[in-house]
């Protein structure tokens, strides 16, 4: 009868018709799967750990330089330096602008004085309005003297000889008045190049 066999016979004759072997080498592929898996993680695991301690080294890093910046950098002197800048920016324009005024009022200046010249050359010692006596040495003199007052210089003579002796020399762009003693002992090329420093 069945129960009169022995257990052990009849339990390896139920495992032999169970056939487990398929089953096992499934398990094992599972296990050997999930180790794989496992080792995969693990991997990938430490490659982030890794990042992430180079990007805290590099945010340490970023972080002292900016503390750096931050305490080497003084805003009120910044605006200081910003504001030294533009005073200096808009005087040197202004400085610009004023060369520019003064260099148009020379320019308009020497033109007055070129058509002047001309205009005595071609008069003449005789011509103009003063050469109706025929060209005396008076007429000559009161040319002169009308070109050096339209210069701003006054000539004045002495008394006692009837020389020319002094010079009244007025500069109205600076509101300076100069006078100066005329000596022989100076050439008049000498003379001719003060009067032009002066103005």
């Amino acid at each position: 009868m069945l129960l009169e066999e022995d257990p052990s016979t009849l339990i390896r004759h139920t495992i032999t018709n169970f056939n487990i072997a398929p089953d096992k080498l499934a398990v094992a592929r599972v296990s050997e799967s999930l180790s794989t898996l496992q080792q995969a993680r693990d991997l990938r695991l430490r490659d982030a750990e890794t990042s992430l301690k180079k990007l805290a080294r590099n945010l340490s890093t970023l972080k002292s330089q900016h503390d750096e910046l931050t305490s080497t950098h003084s805003s009120a002197a910044h605006a200081s330096e910003i504001a030294r800048l533009d005073t200096q920016k808009f005087r040197i324009a202004k400085g610009v602008s004023d060369l520019e005024m003064e260099t148009e009022r020379l320019q308009a200046q020497q033109a007055e004085l070129a058509a002047r010249l001309q205009e005595l050359e071609l008069q003449g010692v005789d011509g103009g309005e003063f050469g109706v006596s025929g060209g005396s040495v008076e007429d000559e003199v009161l040319l002169r003297l009308k070109v050096y007052r339209s210069l701003g210089i006054d000539i004045e003579r002495d008394n006692k000889d009837g020389e020319f002796n002094r010079a009244v020399v007025r500069n109205d762009r600076k509101g300076d008045v100069h006078v100066v003693n005329i000596d022989r002992k100076f050439s008049r090329y000498f003379y001719a190049n003060y009067f032009w420093q002066i103005l």
